[in-house]
């Protein structure tokens, strides 16, 4: 990890920058096997799965009967985790309910809002070095909440063609009603415009490698919509010398065993929390068994230590991290002027993990400094709200006129006139 200490404002874009993912490099490639599937269908998404997944499957659905026999390979123990950790993502998402409600703009013209569910959403799970089960239960709970009518996932399978069993038990019980063995690119391909198989879905949600990122971006410029851009995750510890150092290593090297092209940052007041936690960092490092991912991660990873409170927290909200955690002995005070994050952690027993896995919040974020324009999964993501309004002819009369006038003074005559019709039947009924 680089340490840096007290770095000049004009050095912070520097200091700041994020791993390289140029996805537009692999846009050629992505857009071939885009093609092929969209000609093909399922006899290309099996192909692709023997190439890329080394398996060979006659069908792309997995069956009622491979759903209980994955079911029952998971222990009790990880069951009633997955249960718990399901019961608190749909207690929290399901108080983001939206509730309309009607209002009179002025008398006799009544407006108001709707929120419907999308009717059809593909959720991606990715395979690679970690099966991510709550990643399932982060996606499907809320869109089983909102009222979408067709869930269904594509998740990779091993060699021999089986889902793992935890993704398995994971999705039945969140709700998802269908289950596809299809990774990468061309899982991406099979929901954005359907195959024999694999319906056409409305929006795609989930993480993925640079190839899934690029094909998610691909298929959404015209064809299907995407739950936000995605990058590499990211953590960022903002702490005081009041910080445990073991805490904050054991947070840093949570987020570098993603991946290798993940970024850990530490933000801090404290000289003597900087070194303590380069000391620390080591330490745990050498008893992880992902240790080798977990280096590299490193690689892109900094310690750095600024002059007070204030520095750091507009360090910290132009960078936007996908993950803050707050570990500073006034931490609720510092928590009211984020303004750019994902998600925030408060406190020394608030990990990452705690949102990555149970206590309800989405671990579905903006990475790359998208949380300044873009929010984490949640509720809304898989809804749409449909606006309403409903004129009376007294609504009509006091409202018309105004109507009139700005549609002439805009030169859309037919739009004035969809209102004079109306004010002349009204008038000519009185």
């Amino acid at each position: 990890m680089k340490v840096i200490k007290y770095p000049s404002k004009e050095k912070w874009a520097e200091i700041l920058r994020r791993p390289a993912l140029n996805t537009e490099s692999l846009f050629d490639t992505v857009r071939g096997i885009i093609d092929r599937v969209r000609t093909e269908g399922d006899k290309a998404v099996i192909e692709y799965e023997a190439t890329f997944d080394k398996a060979e499957l006659t069908s792309l659905a997995v069956t009622n009967e491979e759903l209980e026999e994955g079911v029952a390979l998971v222990s009790e123990e990880l069951k009633a985790a997955i249960s718990l950790a399901k019961q608190n993502i749909e207690r929290f998402h399901a108080a983001q309910k939206f509730v309309g409600k009607k209002v009179e703009t002025m008398p006799g013209v009544t407006c108001w809002q709707k929120a419907v569910g999308i009717e059809k959403v593909g959720l991606y799970i990715p395979g690679g070095t970690a099966p991510l089960f709550s990643t399932v239960l982060m996606l499907a709970v809320p869109a089983k909440i909102a009222g979408c009518k067709d869930i269904i996932l594509c998740t990779p399978p091993d060699s021999k063609g089986k889902i793992h069993p935890a993704i398995l038990f994971a999705a039945r019980l969140a709700g998802v009603d269908r289950i596809f063995k299809a990774g990468g690119v061309q899982a991406i391909a099979a929901m954005a415009y359907g195959t024999e198989s694999i319906p056409k879905v409305y929006k795609i949600f989930g993480p993925g490698n640079q190839y899934v990122t690029a094909a998610k971006q691909l298929v959404s410029l015209r064809d299907v919509a995407i739950d936000m851009p995605a990058g590499p995750s990211e953590v960022e510890v903002l702490a005081d010398d009041s910080a445990n150092p073991v805490f904050v290593a054991a947070d840093l090297l949570s987020q570098a065993e993603h991946g290798v092209d993940s970024q850990a940052i530490l933000i801090t007041t404290s000289e003597r929390l900087q070194a303590a936690v380069v000391e620390e960092v080591e330490r745990q490092l050498a008893e992880l068994p992902r240790r080798e991912i977990a280096e590299k991660s490193l690689a892109n990873s900094k310690l750095i230590l600024v002059n007070d409170m204030d520095e750091a927290v507009e360090l910290t909200n132009e960078y936007a991290p996908e993950h803050l955690i707050v570990e500073t002995s006034d931490y609720m005070e510092v928590a009211e002027r984020v303004v750019n994050a994902g998600s925030v952690f408060l406190g020394s027993f608030s990990p990452e993990s705690a949102g990555d896995y149970a206590s309800g919040t989405n671990h579905t974020l903006p990475t790359n400094g998208y949380a300044k324009a873009y929010s984490g999964v949640s509720l809304d993501s898989f809804i749409r709200k449909i606006t309403f309004q409903e004129i009376c002819s007294d609504g009509m009369k006091a409202i018309g006129p105004a109507i009139e006038t700005m549609a002439a003074n805009e030169q859309l005559d037919a739009h004035k006139n969809a209102v004079t019709v109306r004010l002349r039947n009204i008038n000519h009924k009185s």
